[in-house]
């Protein structure tokens, strides 16, 4: 709670974001299935081609910064560009190398470690007990590799009349020409060199026709918006060039105490070891698990006990911990945009897609595709289907909770909230605007009585629920301030205004709802408020002031009547309402509450109102609700209508009787 107190509240929980979140939002479409399969269907016959040109995509994203920077220094642009992708691909063939020389020096001492593995296998053996499921397996084993090295008694057996035979030499002569043997070694080298030499080529035309190939883009799919195109195309170059840039620091972070360690531990070719977690850890979840296993089955082979192998688990357990949870929020967090969930399922798609390659680019390449979907109006549901950010404006997911009749996960919201925020701001940008929602329903008749009063019912519930969380606020010592709508006020630099809620100790409030029982849970959390600010606030049910009722109320010891409206079509029965309780009591401030989303954006409109309903004031949101509530306005007088009275008719003459 403290939070609220020194203004940190987090961007994604401020003020304005909710007030923005209340705007109306546009139904997302969805592809159609013939798009979706024809899309897919080319990614994948198409791999071929496109797969170099995603690589190349990437690494120019990635090596841009590096280009921009070098021209900075005074290097001119081509030679800036050259040096930046020799030295990127430079770099990638070192990293090979070593890795193909580290797999070939183990290769040849695999037999080396093939009587520790042998030990330790015997070893789990003998723990099984009568019989464990090991020594079944290895029996099992065992029996088919001896059903299967046994030769035919009729091939082998030796008698007198034909003694054995002996083996007969064979020499393999090789009639393959130079020309077929120097074929058989490069062939398979031509795919992967050709596909890298084309990806270089295209990176360095990229690199030098970045600035033309992007007005082309524009041209092609954004002229009549310049502004959203330019800012989809920042927004991904530097998203995924930021990605691509420090996951690489993060992975050479994480890989080089690997493999000090490794060496350290004895663990042989460390060095390998080290490298296949750096490059490992560009894909998603599953890569670091198998840059863990090898070095870990390698440790099994090694030594004949198990502490190595524990300690090989500790280092890589160790390390995980302080990457993820250190170095990766230090450096860039979660800024790629992207659910968790999102990202596995783009990890198998890309997999299935594209294969190995797909694997390892999954994350980038969706990366691109959330900030498309999330500038491009056209491609919104990638946004919504792989971004991070909630899909549901803050009121209407409270809403979707109250519909469903689950007031305990919409507590569990409210109470996020109100770690940055205050009760009255909750209210009167979330829990209004969503009770609004409902309204709406009810009028568009979409909604039935039953389930009108279960969204009632919950929204009471929620506002039980966050009674401790009243009680909390009402003990700090500061009064709260609450932030008001910039350029309400005609603040000219756009900054926020603060408002001081009045102290209501020593007065007494009524809230009632208006006509319904979705008014009486916004009358709820309007008395809620009031107790927070030292009031004493009771309630009263749309019910209790119908015109048979009204006579009822104890109005003796209240000092203002609040009487709330959700439906902003009720004035006649305001102005009812208000001559109804005047009447009852004269000396009763009444005041009246048309609920909206946006607060009192018209003063001037809603004093005029206040007059001619007779009340002594009408707001619009919480925070002028609460102020006039706890006003120290002496009421208004009842005004007394002067009626018009039927004119008498002139008597009629009775003519004389005759005499």
């Amino acid at each position: 709670m403290a939070n609220r107190r020194n203004g940190t509240a987090s961007p994604a929980q401020g003020l304005d974001d909710i007030l923005s979140a209340a705007a109306p939002h546009p139904r997302t479409a969805l592809p159609n299935v013939a798009t979706t399969v024809t899309t897919v269907a080319a990614l994948y016959f198409g791999r071929e081609v496109f797969l170099p040109i995603a690589i190349a995509l990437l690494l120019t994203f990635a090596l841009a910064p590096l280009v921009s920077a070098l021209k900075r220094v005074g290097i001119p642009r081509i030679a800036a560009v050259i040096a930046s992708v020799f030295g990127a691909f430079a770099a990638l063939a070192l990293f090979s190398f070593i890795v193909a020389s580290q797999v070939s020096e183990l290769a040849q001492n695999i037999p080396v470690y093939q009587t520790n593995i042998l030990t330790k296998i015997r070893s789990l053996k003998e723990t099984g007990v009568g019989g464990g499921i090991i020594s079944r397996l290895s029996g099992v084993v065992e029996r088919v590799g001896q059903e299967i090295d046994k030769q035919d008694p009729s091939l082998s057996a030796a008698t007198p009349d034909k003694p054995p035979r002996e083996p007969v030499p064979v020499e393999i002569v090789s009639r393959e020409r130079p020309l077929e043997v120097l074929q058989n070694i490069v062939g398979p080298l031509i795919s992967p060199l050709g596909s890298a030499g084309l990806i270089i080529v295209v990176v360095i035309f990229m690199l030098l026709e970045r600035e033309d190939l992007r007005d082309r883009f524009i041209r092609l799919v954004g002229y009549g918006d310049l502004h959203r195109t330019t800012e989809a195309l920042g927004d991904a170059g530097k998203r995924v060039g930021h990605y691509l840039l420090m996951q690489l620091v993060v992975n050479i972070v994480y890989g080089i105490p690997i493999a000090i360690g490794l060496w350290v531990l004895g663990i042989p070719n460390a060095l390998l070891w080290g490298l296949l977690a750096l490059a490992l850890r560009f894909v998603p979840y599953i890569g670091p698990a198998i840059g863990m296993l090898l070095p870990l089955f390698l440790a099994l082979a090694v030594a004949p006990g198990w502490e190595l192998v524990a300690w090989t688990a500790a280092l890589f357990a160790l390390m995980e911990l302080v990457t993820g949870n250190v170095v990766e929020p230090w450096l860039y967090g979660s800024r790629t945009g992207l659910s968790p969930l999102a990202i596995i399922v783009a990890a198998i798609f890309w997999t299935w897609l594209w294969g190995p390659l797909g694997l390892v680019l999954s994350t980038p390449l969706t990366v691109c595709l959330v900030v498309l979907g999330r500038h491009v109006p056209q491609f919104e549901f990638l946004d919504v289907l792989f971004g991070n950010e909630p899909v549901l404006e803050p009121h209407a997911r409270l809403y979707q909770r109250l519909l469903a009749g689950d007031p305990d996960e919409a507590t569990d919201h409210a109470e996020e909230m109100l770690e940055e925020k205050y009760l009255v701001e909750f209210y009167d940008k979330v829990a209004i605007p969503a009770l609004l929602l409902g309204e709406r329903d009810r009028v568009r008749g979409v909604m039935g009585d039953l389930q009108r009063r279960q969204v009632a019912a919950s929204a009471l519930a929620l506002v039980a629920n966050l009674d401790d969380d009243a009680k909390e606020e009402a003990a700090e010592d500061e009064s709260p301030h609450v932030a008001g709508e910039a350029g309400d006020h005609g603040d000219a630099a756009g900054e926020d205004e603060e408002a001081d809620l009045p102290d209501g100790t020593g007065l007494s409030v009524l809230c009632a709802g208006g006509r319904g029982e979705l008014d009486d849970a916004a009358a709820a959390m309007l008395a809620q408020v009031l107790g927070v600010q030292g009031a004493t606030a009771s309630k009263a049910s749309f019910a209790d002031i119908e015109p048979a009722s009204i006579r009822g109320l104890d109005l003796q010891t209240i000092d203002t009547v609040v009487v709330g409206f959700l439906n902003r079509d009720s004035v006649k029965h305001a102005r009812f309402l208000v001559r109804r309780l005047k009447r009852a009591k004269a000396a009763l401030r009444v005041g009246i509450v048309f609920w909206s989303e946006t607060g009192n954006d018209d003063k001037e409109a809603a004093a005029k109102l206040a007059h001619d309903i007779n009340a002594d004031f009408v707001a619009h949101g919480m925070v002028d609700a609460v102020t006039g509530a706890l006003s120290s306005e002496p009421p208004v007088a009842l005004k007394v209508v002067a009626k018009r009275r039927r004119p008498r008719a002139a008597p009629r003459k009775v003519p004389a009787a005759a005499g």
